[in-house]
């Protein structure tokens, strides 16, 4: 069973309405919330991570959540699981790596707590919370045909980033950086949020363009038609193999997609529009191939698969 149908089932279960998108939006309290993990051996190895890299990463995972739900990120509690042989010097590491990530903006993210466990890898999970006073939060539900997808930043180079550490390789530390020390993208997040006035789609690519893509497709039961040329990617990253397949699969780049209405004024990369049907049709020069979810499912992270762990 994948990732995406145990949420299913658990929705089912607890009849949560809350359940779904990047953060549940609690209207009475004036918050979103989110919680997000980082696991030894699933997410990432110490062969090449640092711990303030770590505590750097771990936060803005969280953050980015935040961001995609158009909330303002305020508070963050941290629950840290680990073996007996680390040491203090790498707890200190890992949280001033945590605290370097929630100072990066200019609403410094404050840390209010969390817990501390023994056991036999290391497990950081984040709550986030962050307010959504004087924003109007997205969903994954709201895409609609005549809508445009825009874009943040580079896709691709968290993956080609991997590629590069584990093949031992230290060649273009810019995609090796996208990789170890991502960035929310709190202020692209910020500038729709605060002037957009109808319903609007937004999500993170933390599993990918395509998914995030495709999960916006089928919540909102709508047909994006996207433009591969038009989408955003570093000039190094065509120098590895299978470039466009990390380009359009590969996670943790943390950046935005968002369906918002053709008229909402904006500088971002537009790659695409939202049009009736369902799926995804992508355009690669005079070529056009059409993607159901299921077709994407077989070409994301599984973060069940043993022989997909690091």
């Amino acid at each position: 069973m994948k990732e995406k149908e145990f949420i299913s089932e658990i929705k089912k279960i607890t009849h949560s309405e809350y359940i779904g998108d990047d953060c549940a939006c609690l209207e009475d309290l004036g918050i979103v919330i989110t919680q997000d993990s980082l696991v030894q051996g699933v997410h990432f190895s110490l062969d090449y991570t640092t711990a303030k890299q770590l505590g750097y990463k771990s936060v803005m995972v969280n953050l980015s959540d935040i961001a995609a739900s158009g909330a303002l990120p305020q508070y963050i509690t941290v629950s840290l699981s680990m073996p007996s042989d680390i040491d203090s010097e790498f707890v200190k590491d890992l949280y001033k790596g945590m605290q370097k990530a929630c100072c990066q903006f200019s609403n410094p993210i404050k840390i209010v707590g969390g817990d501390i466990t023994g056991a036999d890898k290391i497990f950081i999970s984040i709550c986030a919370v962050g307010s959504i006073k004087d924003r109007k939060i997205s969903s994954r539900k709201n895409a609609k045909p005549g809508y445009k997808i825009i874009v943040s930043g580079n896709h691709g180079s968290s993956a080609a980033g991997l590629n590069l550490l584990s093949r031992k390789l230290n060649t273009h530390q810019n995609l090796i950086k996208s990789h170890l020390e991502p960035a929310a993208q709190i202020e692209f997040s910020r500038e729709i949020a605060e002037n957009i006035n109808q319903d609007y789609a937004m999500m993170d690519t933390s599993d990918g363009l395509m998914d995030a893509l495709s999960t916006i497709s089928n919540e909102s039961g709508v047909l994006l038609e996207i433009d591969f040329d038009k989408i955003p990617y570093d000039k190094d990253i065509v120098q590895l193999e299978n470039w466009q397949d990390l380009v359009l699969y590969g996670g943790e780049d943390y950046q935005i997609v968002a369906a918002v209405p053709q008229d909402f004024d904006t500088t971002a990369t537009v790659i695409g529009y939202v049009k009736k049907g369902l799926g995804i049709n992508l355009k690669k020069g005079n070529d056009i191939s059409h993607f159901e979810r299921a077709d994407i499912e077989k070409k994301l992270f599984n973060h069940f698969a043993s022989e997909k762990t690091l």
